[in-house]
């Protein structure tokens, strides 16, 4: 493997981590929703008023909603176990970055997708338009580092073929 291939594949491998690891945070602070926003609701001195006034109403409604029908919280854990099988589906990369480069532009499709879920779903659930934007931010944060990940793996796509496919986890 030339100097070349071993930057590229360290560039994709920092990348591709990076996004591995977004998403297991991401789904695996979906599960404890209910301590987190406690926390945070006490915790959020220094926030805009009209974000506090936010959180609280949202922690009190997940608050009661617990209380009262448990197992509602059962689809944020859904989502929560959909984010880390995403994580997982990122190794395929790691593995094998040219084979499997649809996960990276699946990854890309997702993020802009967000926006379109944020701005449509948004007002029809009463979500104000600061946390649109914010759950809007998530699709630019992830998207940097797929595209940086998808720009290398093209160009070690175009490097002759030796040791391409090895593994490098």
């Amino acid at each position: 493997m030339n100097l070349v291939q071993q930057q590229l594949r360290s560039q994709i491998k920092t990348y591709v981590w990076i996004i591995i690891i977004g998403l297991a945070i991401s789904g695996l602070t979906a599960f404890p929703l209910e301590s987190e926003l406690a926390w945070l609701t006490h915790h959020s001195g220094a926030l805009p008023v009209g974000m506090q006034k936010w959180l609280n109403m949202i922690y009190e409604a997940i608050r009661q909603t617990n209380q009262q029908y448990p197992y509602l919280s059962y689809g944020t854990d859904w989502l929560a176990f959909a984010h880390v099988v995403l994580a997982i589906l990122f190794v395929g990369p790691l593995i094998d970055p040219v084979k499997n480069i649809w996960v990276i532009q699946f990854g890309m499709i997702a993020c802009v997708l967000i926006f379109p879920l944020a701005f449509i779903a948004g007002p029809i659930r009463h979500i104000p338009v600061f946390w649109r934007f914010i759950d809007s931010s998530f699709g630019v944060i992830c998207f940097i580092p797929l595209w940086l990940t998808y720009r290398s793996v093209k160009k070690l796509e175009k490097l002759p073929a030796n040791s391409q496919s090895m593994s490098f986890l």
